[in-house]
């Protein structure tokens, strides 16, 4: 019988040439992640394995981008924590304020994360870099204090879920349209535990910027993991920042899949997810009248330089609507600039949006744009959970970054098409 791709590489970093879905494994790791909320804990338990050093000072990767720039006390001596420790160990991939981005957009732009890699996160949306053919889960913070010290965890090898995307795309629709309308057709339990393996002609005409939002959003269908099979698209984007050898797997044809959807992609519109949970989904036809209050354009989710420049696309001429907020974060500071080369920022600033730094701030309901008591947001962000932005009675409407930038010219949840003609 044939191994999945998510098999293949766990058979790979555990010594074995195969390995069985729930099968309990102990794994080698190529890249332990944590940031400014799970690293601090990390840090204690590593302290109490009773360790000397770090298993690899190259694939530690500490990223301080929930509350930075420090938001209060708490969290500035959440990064002295981090800081001191990566000086501590030696660890090199401590990405200071200035330098930081958020975490699971910089990794795979560094270059550290590589097809057919292994990686932990203490960040359930780890999962984001199977879009470029590694295996990536997200971990307890216990579990990442153990792996710096050890440089393995152990896994229960999860069954294979084989998403076949098909047909063509309409128009504003894209990756995060895809994976909302698939959770909404799964539930946020639907893949409990295994790995979504997304597949297709329409996957594979997908930029990578769409890949990652798929797979980062893998987790609220209760994913272990998301991925896809490293093509000619992925190749491009990898081998101008690989700074290590990688090696690339695919899935046997005669492998087992515990469930194969077919999904007709010319049958999606722009989706919408209502509150409280990412399988409330809806087409954007059906969504009504939503009157927003504030609307939010990046996070790990939508943060690239093409979720930027569609965004720019949708608000070049026009004004955010009066009653709106408008808030939009790179995620990355190479992001930033080059949104401000291409002149994105300008079109941003002069729509009436306010531009952040990199920063997960505002889709944990950390800082820079929390909701405030029955305030409502729209957000190109992965959750939508009861206080998920802010005061436990606003509301968090899930889109992508078309109907976000939309919806704050509007005022309310609506299309880019409904535009036309009034500016722009």
């Amino acid at each position: 019988m044939g191994q999945t791709i998510t098999e293949k590489i766990l058979a790979a970093h555990c010594g074995k040439k195969a390995v069985e879905p729930g099968e309990l494994i102990t794994a080698k790791l190529d890249l332990v992640l944590g940031n400014d909320i799970t690293s601090p804990i990390a840090i204690r338990e590593f302290g109490n394995t009773g360790a000397n050093c770090v298993f690899n000072k190259e694939k530690i990767a500490l990223v301080p981008d929930h509350s930075t720039p420090a938001k209060d006390i708490k969290s500035a001596q959440q990064v002295k924590t981090m800081r001191e420790f990566a000086k501590k160990y030696g660890v090199t991939n401590f990405f200071e304020i200035g330098r930081v981005g958020i975490e699971h957009t910089l990794l795979p732009d560094e270059g550290l994360v590589l097809p057919g890699y292994a990686v932990i996160g203490a960040d359930s949306h780890t999962c984001t870099y199977g879009a470029i053919g590694a295996f990536s889960t997200g971990v307890g913070s216990t579990d990442l204090g153990a792996a710096m010290s050890l440089g393995e965890t152990w896994f229960r090898v999860p069954e294979s879920i084989k998403f076949v995307y098909h047909g063509k795309l309409n128009k504003w629709v894209g990756g995060k349209d895809l994976i909302l309308y698939t959770i909404g057709q799964i539930g946020v339990d639907g893949a409990l535990y295994c790995s979504m393996e997304f597949t297709g002609e329409v996957i594979e005409n997908l930029p990578m910027a769409d890949r990652f939002t798929m797979c980062n959003m893998a987790i609220e269908a209760g994913g272990k993991n998301g991925i896809i099979a490293p093509d000619d698209i992925t190749m491009e984007y990898v081998r101008a920042r690989a700074k290590r050898d990688f090696k690339v797997y695919a899935s046997d044809s005669d492998a087992k899949y515990k469930q194969v959807i077919d999904i007709d992609c010319s049958k999606i519109e722009p989706q919408v997810a209502f509150p409280h949970l990412p399988e409330n989904t809806k087409p954007l036809s059906k969504v009504g009248n939503v009157v927003i209050d504030q609307s939010v354009i990046g996070s790990c989710t939508n943060g690239r330089i093409e979720d930027l420049r569609v965004a720019a696309q949708v608000l070049k001429g026009r004004r955010v609507h009066q009653d709106v907020r408008l808030i939009i974060f790179p995620a990355t500071q190479k992001i930033y600039m080059q949104a401000i080369h291409e002149g994105l920022v300008d079109v941003f600033v002069d729509a009436g949006a306010a531009v952040s730094t990199p920063t997960c701030g505002p889709c944990l309901g950390g800082h820079m744009g929390c909701l405030a008591e029955g305030e409502r947001a729209v957000a190109t962000t992965n959750r939508n959970f009861v206080g998920r932005m802010g005061h436990p009675k606003s509301e968090v409407y899930l889109a992508s970054p078309a109907v976000a930038a939309a919806s704050a010219v509007l005022g309310r949840i609506g299309s880019p098409d409904e535009l036309e003609g009034k500016g722009g």
